[in-house]
């Protein structure tokens, strides 16, 4: 089985995001990047289905140079190699043009992804990518078995779940529990050392959409506490100045 998996590198949970160049940049001095934990959860179901049936799981990530600490970690948790699509992403449809340029010849029989990243949650790239590929999308995806040439999936729907197979090739986009989070150890950390790792130019793409400024949110306003005997003080707070009821 040839698996494809797509990673991002994204801003820690915990960093503290400010912009530049008239708030049309991130700054990303002093950033601390990780790979996007949805795909986290892409890639361990990924090397899990290797290590059952047997395989390969490739990691492609669309970023610049200092994306590769992130590729690394993934090869350190068992990805055999690696692909940078060396162009920093500006939104959803130029990504998904690289990945589509890199898997349509590849013959990949499943491409996992996060069911979206954490910067800009569109979740929006799995659909092209299938859309560009002529393959199905699913997501998102819960729970991912193989049976030979078909995938047993369920995913999160409003109200509920839902159980579907489909045949191989597919496009998901993956979500918790489908798989436990892989820690790398000392032994697929120097391992990734010699692991290939391709760089490769973006294909040509018509830029669809710009960035005319980021803001950050309003700072947190002032909390009033209310004793819990109180209700009817809440509930007239929320009337008069929350105005929310």
């Amino acid at each position: 089985m040839k698996i494809l998996v797509c990673v991002t590198s994204v801003p820690d949970t915990t960093t503290k995001i400010t912009f530049t160049d008239n708030n049309t940049k991130l700054n990303k001095a002093g950033v601390t990047f990780i790979t996007g934990p949805y795909d986290d959860y892409a890639l361990a179901r990924a090397v899990e289905l290797k290590e059952q049936a047997g395989g390969t799981v490739t990691v492609l990530n669309v970023g610049g140079a200092d994306a590769e600490p992130v590729i690394r970690k993934c090869l350190a948790i068992g990805a055999d190699d690696a692909v940078r699509v060396n162009a920093e992403p500006t939104d959803a449809y130029f990504v998904a043009e690289q990945i589509a340029a890199i898997a349509k010849d590849a013959s990949y029989d499943l491409i996992l992804m996060g069911r979206e990243s954490i910067d800009y949650n569109g979740g929006q790239v799995h659909g092209i990518v299938a859309e560009l590929l002529g393959l199905p999308s699913i997501s998102p995806v819960m729970v991912l078995n193989i049976d030979g040439d078909t995938a047993k999936i369920t995913r999160e729907i409003e109200g509920g779940k839902e159980e579907i197979e489909a045949k191989l090739p597919l496009v998901l986009g993956c979500q918790e529990p489908i798989a436990e989070w892989k820690i790398p150890n000392m032994r697929g950390i120097m391992t990734a050392r010699t692991k290939p790792l391709k760089v490769v130019e973006p294909v040509a793409n018509e830029q669809l959409t710009a960035v005319s400024h980021y803001e950050l949110p309003a700072p947190r306003g002032a909390v009033k506490m209310i004793p819990a005997d109180e209700a009817e003080k809440l509930i007239q707070l929320l009337h008069t100045e929350a105005k929310v009821i």
